[in-house]
């Protein structure tokens, strides 16, 4: 249903090249960020009191098409099982039936390369949850991978001092290494309900045109500056109700590392009120057509996880301290709904501390800074 080759070429061709730098300003930009990512390491398990049960080294760096390589292996980890499944109980008999197997393939090859070959620009690293398996067959724990040139585009753009921005990112990534190191159970978690989404995809030929149509008004919509994207175009209600838990688990994991990034952020990144003012600037200062693609692709809705997620955290850690923030991290039971993201009180009155919320007060935050 994926050619993964094709999706690879695509990526690869279509990519832009990233930021001219000479080769000794290249090496040395490769060495400091495997070095701040190391440095990272201490301040995120210091800070958020969650102790990786898993070896933790140097991030893995990478160029661009590195990165695009990497992506697609993980979308094969998690959806060739499924996709070899479905394919099977939906194939036909007889030649036409294999041709059009192949030419729909190589048409969602091109598709997923060339959304890869532009998120490849922008992307300024990741935690990979779903690595191939090494050669003894073992599926390795997860890597973290930084994009060197969109780095050092970023921080050329934004003209901040490149130790200060490179650590500030180093610690971002470094939290999410730290969530699912710590907690090995919220790895399987995301991977059940990325395959739950897959699975409930059958649709007949009358809900594919229903679900065309809607994507042509997502389309329309975000023109018109509207909040619809081909993400949730697409879904059907019982796909919506997985994606609500999808984003809400997202949202949690993105604001938390933002949360960190900043609250770490004084003691060990002088300029990083700077830095947070010009970053949140960039992203707000896309063109016109720019978000457009941005919000059929949904990376706007991402941005929303940000700040929807960096306020919960915040929220939380203010009310009841980090220790009971971080029962969110006990069990899938104990994280929040994506109602819970958007009202914090509801996650502590079920979760945290049900009798502290009436007493709580702004002093609670010391437990976590």
């Amino acid at each position: 249903m994926i050619d993964w080759d094709v999706a690879v070429n695509t990526g690869v061709r279509l990519v832009r090249p990233g930021p001219q730098v000479d080769l000794a300003d290249a090496r040395q930009a490769v060495a400091q960020l495997r070095e701040l990512s190391a440095v990272a390491q201490g301040h995120v398990r210091d800070f958020t009191r969650l102790q990786p049960l898993e070896p933790a080294g140097p991030a893995v760096i990478v160029d661009r098409p590195g990165w695009i390589k990497a992506n697609v292996d993980g979308f094969r980890v998690v959806l060739e099982p499924i996709l070899d499944r479905l394919s099977r109980e939906r194939a036909g008999n007889g030649t036409a039936a294999n041709l059009t197997t192949a030419v729909g393939s190589r048409v969602t090859g091109v598709q997923l390369g060339a959304v890869l070959s532009y998120l490849a620009g922008r992307v300024l690293g990741q935690y990979e949850l779903f690595l191939p398996p090494d050669p003894s067959g073992a599926a390795p724990t997860g890597r973290l991978t930084l994009v060197a040139p969109n780095i050092v585009h970023a921080e050329r753009e934004l003209d901040v001092d490149p130790h200060d921005f490179r650590l500030w990112v180093c610690l971002h990534e470094e939290t999410h290494r730290v969530q699912f190191t710590a907690n090995p159970w919220l790895r399987e978690y995301v991977q059940t309900q990325m395959q739950e989404m897959l699975l409930t995809a059958n649709v007949d030929a009358g809900e594919l045109l229903t679900r065309l149509r809607a994507a042509g008004e997502a389309v329309a919509d975000a023109v018109r500056g509207g909040d619809s994207n081909l993400i949730q175009a697409f879904q059907s209600p019982e796909q919506t109700e997985i994606m609500d838990r999808i984003t809400a688990v997202m949202s949690l994991a993105e604001g938390h590392g933002d949360y960190v990034m900043d609250a770490v952020g004084p003691e060990v990144v002088p300029t990083v009120t700077e830095i947070r003012r010009r970053f949140q600037r960039r992203r707000e200062g896309a063109n016109p057509i720019e978000k457009v693609i941005r919000q059929l692709l949904g990376i706007e809705l991402k941005m929303k996880q940000y700040e929807e997620g960096s306020a919960f955290v915040r929220h939380v850690v203010a009310h009841v301290g980090m220790a009971d923030f971080n029962r969110v991290w006990e069990s899938p039971e104990n994280l929040p709904t994506l109602k819970e993201i958007r009202d914090p009180d509801a996650w502590i009155a079920r979760v945290a501390r049900p009798a502290a919320l009436p007493d709580a007060g702004p002093a609670g935050g010391s437990a976590g800074e």
